[in-house]
């Protein structure tokens, strides 16, 4: 019902930037909000940054004033700017799109490593 297209992970070292990409396909239902999470050891999912439809973002502790989220409509995309990126902040980064339900994109890749 959903697809997405996620890209921009990789490698960067501490206090580098790095800007995720995501572009959602739907079939049936519009968007309602879009985001991103990251997924832990053992399967745990952590919401980083959320931007729900004609509302505000919503950051994590750890994101807020280092993160900016953003998405374009016309696209069914979000961004997510990540800035003075720390080896905390490395993992694996899921697209997220609510549309009826929640779904998530297989995700990419970030590492921050020196």
């Amino acid at each position: 019902q959903v697809q997405f297209v996620e890209s921009g992970g990789g490698l960067v070292q501490p206090g580098g930037s790095l800007t995720l990409s995501c572009i959602a396909s739907v079939t049936t239902y519009s968007i309602s909000a879009m985001g991103w999470y990251r997924r832990f050891p053992g399967n745990q999912l952590e919401m980083v940054a959320t931007f729900p439809d004609g509302g505000s973002p919503i950051y994590s502790s750890s994101a807020q004033g280092r993160f900016t989220i953003s998405r374009d409509n016309t696209k069914n995309a979000v961004y997510l700017q990540m800035n003075n990126l720390q080896p905390e902040d490395t993992g694996r980064y899921l697209c997220y799109a609510a549309v009826g339900g929640n779904y998530f994109g297989p995700g990419i890749q970030v590492t921050v490593s020196s």
